[in-house]
């Protein structure tokens, strides 16, 4: 009798449960969805996930309504040395071995045969040069990416989040307190970054700070906010522009909202019905984008433009050229102090010390 992988699930499960399977320990890109004999009837990746989350899916939705039917498997007979080439030539991070009635047998890992990691050479830009006045007094003297959350500084923590994922190309964009940020990364050989600098010499706003990125950008770019503290898949949400073949890639959260009253219903002046205190869900920007080098040149120079104002016109340029991928991971924006003061006392159960 074959043994149970610890990624499999039935076409019952539910979203939910491949999420915690994703997340682990351990965890896997890919949750394979089997019959009681174990034949494999299709996956369900990340992607897969966050698209039916856009679609407003329930987490409670079963895996059978999202998962790819035919999925990329290999013969469990084929040999190391052919399935170390299968990984070299396909764009794949896990493949389903089969036996000959469609059991599964094993889920391939690329980093179980192919031993060089897979590092990343897109430049991530992070905007650090706000004011912080929300943090106030914490910020009149230290910007707030440099705040300590947890054991070190909340920019030190993004930059090692990105570092797991294989990013080791870095822009800080700079204003305020320009000359600690530069004390504190240099150049960034101490952490085995290369770090470099844009410095605004006036505020720019949340796009105009890259009208001033040096040199010609080959790939696409990640953007995002320095006072953001989330376990983010970088390695998924930039697949996931790559696939979509988007102009740009904006990261979405999920937003709750409360109506505190019973809303009223009605048809003139008639009463049709009383809903008490209704939840309204919404999608919010979460300060996190991926964008195609061609866009960068639809930013004025040395004016300020927000991350709006370069969203809007790409899509006056080209209609339905920009993806959302919703977060479903940790994630919070400090802006103010409750938001801090959260950050502290969460950081222990999402990050790892030292």
């Amino acid at each position: 009798m074959i043994p149970t992988h610890p990624f499999e699930l039935p076409p019952s499960a539910t979203m939910r449960e491949a999420m915690r399977k994703m997340v682990g320990p351990p965890s896997s890109l890919m949750i394979m969805v089997v019959d009681g004999k174990r034949r494999l009837l299709g996956v369900v990746v990340d992607s897969d996930l966050r698209k039916a989350m856009l679609c407003g899916l329930p987490l409670s939705a079963p895996l059978s309504q999202i998962m790819n039917a035919k999925p990329f498997t290999l013969p469990c007979t084929l040999d190391r040395s052919a399935i170390c080439e299968i990984f070299r030539k396909t764009p794949r991070n896990q493949i389903p071995l089969v036996d000959e009635r469609g059991r599964v047998t094993s889920l391939a890992y690329i980093g179980d045969y192919l031993s060089s990691r897979k590092e990343r050479p897109n430049w991530v830009v992070l905007l650090v040069g706000g004011a912080g006045r929300r943090l106030h007094p914490l910020t009149r003297l230290r910007p707030k990416p440099l705040l300590p959350v947890g054991d070190k500084p909340l920019l030190e923590t993004i930059l090692e989040q990105f570092s797991a994922a294989g990013f080791h190309n870095f822009i800080l964009a700079i204003n305020r307190h320009a000359d600690q940020f530069r004390s504190h990364f240099g150049d960034g050989s101490r952490l085995g970054l290369d770090i470099r600098y844009v410095h605004e010499r006036k505020p720019l706003g949340t796009a105009g700070a890259l009208s001033l990125l040096p040199g010609p950008v080959r790939d696409p770019l990640i953007v995002m906010n320095g006072d953001l503290l989330t376990k983010v898949n970088f390695e998924n949400l930039l697949d996931f522009h790559k696939e979509e073949g988007c102009l740009a890639t904006l990261c979405v959260r999920e937003y709750d909202f409360q109506v505190p009253f019973g809303v009223i219903r009605m048809e003139g002046h008639r009463l049709l019905k009383i809903i008490e205190k209704p939840t309204h869900r919404f999608f919010v920007n979460a300060g996190i984008y991926v964008l195609e080098p061609s866009v960068l040149g639809w930013i004025p120079k040395n004016r300020r433009f927000d991350m709006p104002d370069l969203l809007a016109a790409i899509l006056k340029k080209r209609h339905r050229s920009i993806g959302c991928f919703p977060i479903r991971e940790y994630w919070i924006d400090i802006g103010r102090m409750g938001d801090y003061e959260r950050a502290q006392e969460e950081f222990p159960d999402h990050f790892s010390p030292g």
